[in-house]
């Protein structure tokens, strides 16, 4: 698995969402990696990681990143959230756990009223086998809707999606699977480690109230709403998310020397 590693000081794991790649993370390197040593992940199947076999299903995804990457706080945007989490909740070396427009569950359920429908993930599925590209870029433009900045995050991810070759049908396929599958839910009450949730108040796929009721679950969680901010607040609000992120590190950093 292709894993880039820039700058200096603590180490932070980034993790991308569906059908993109680690340089999504860009605008985040560029205001921390002068802090923070940053492992950027190529999830199988994406980016540099194209040729990598490796299920696309948390523990081979989340067993492979922690051999390549020393203990650090993990970082999940979306569908890398889902790892970040299942990470922090069974790996010690895993410091602490930022999920960005992510959720333990993403569709909606009786219990769970604040995502989207079961028939979303499925329906791209469908659609991927009779319209590749076109169904791409349709879920990027989910991913800004919303957004004050949405033409120019629209714009950013969609040279994103490509600059690393596209994505392999198979892991966009096991990735939209997870997303309809996965609950980890049952892990918050007892995470044991510190949390941040940055949600973005005009996302469409992830809601700010979901990603509120998920740090609820989570002891001593904290949470924050980028105000305008779509799925991808770290691309038109890339300050805020830095700082939020900056500031958390720094948090655990004094906790750690107090110990």
């Amino acid at each position: 698995m292709h894993i880039d590693v820039t700058g200096q000081g603590p180490d932070l794991v980034l993790i991308h969402g569906w059908a993109l790649q680690g340089g999504v993370f860009a605008p985040l390197v560029q205001r921390l990696a002068d802090r923070f040593t940053l492992h950027c992940v190529d999830l199988p199947g994406h980016g540099h990681s194209r040729e990598d076999s490796t299920p696309l299903r948390l523990p081979y995804v989340v067993n492979a990143i922690a051999a390549a990457t020393p203990p650090a706080v993990w970082c999940g945007w979306s569908l890398g959230g889902l790892f970040a989490l299942h990470a922090a909740a069974t790996l010690p070396k895993v410091r602490g756990l930022a999920m960005i427009a992510a959720t333990p569950r993403f569709v909606r359920g009786d219990d769970w009223p604040h995502a989207v429908e079961p028939s979303v993930f499925a329906q791209f599925g469908q659609e991927l086998a009779t319209d590749f590209s076109g169904t791409l870029d349709r879920f990027l433009a989910l991913d800004v809707m919303g957004s004050a900045h949405a033409r120019e995050e629209l714009r950013t991810l969609r040279q994103r999606l490509v600059e690393r070759g596209a994505p392999t049908e198979r892991a966009l396929h096991e990735g939209l699977q997870l997303l309809e599958q996965a609950d980890l839910r049952g892990a918050l009450p007892t995470l044991g480690k510190p949390s941040l949730w940055i949600a973005g108040q005009r996302d469409r796929l992830v809601s700010p109230a979901a990603m509120q009721a998920a740090a609820a679950l989570a002891p001593g969680a904290q949470v924050l709403t980028v105000a305008q901010g779509g799925h991808a607040p770290f691309l038109g609000h890339a300050d805020e998310v830095a700082q939020a992120l900056q500031h958390f590190v720094a948090g655990l950093s004094a906790s750690d020397r107090g110990q």
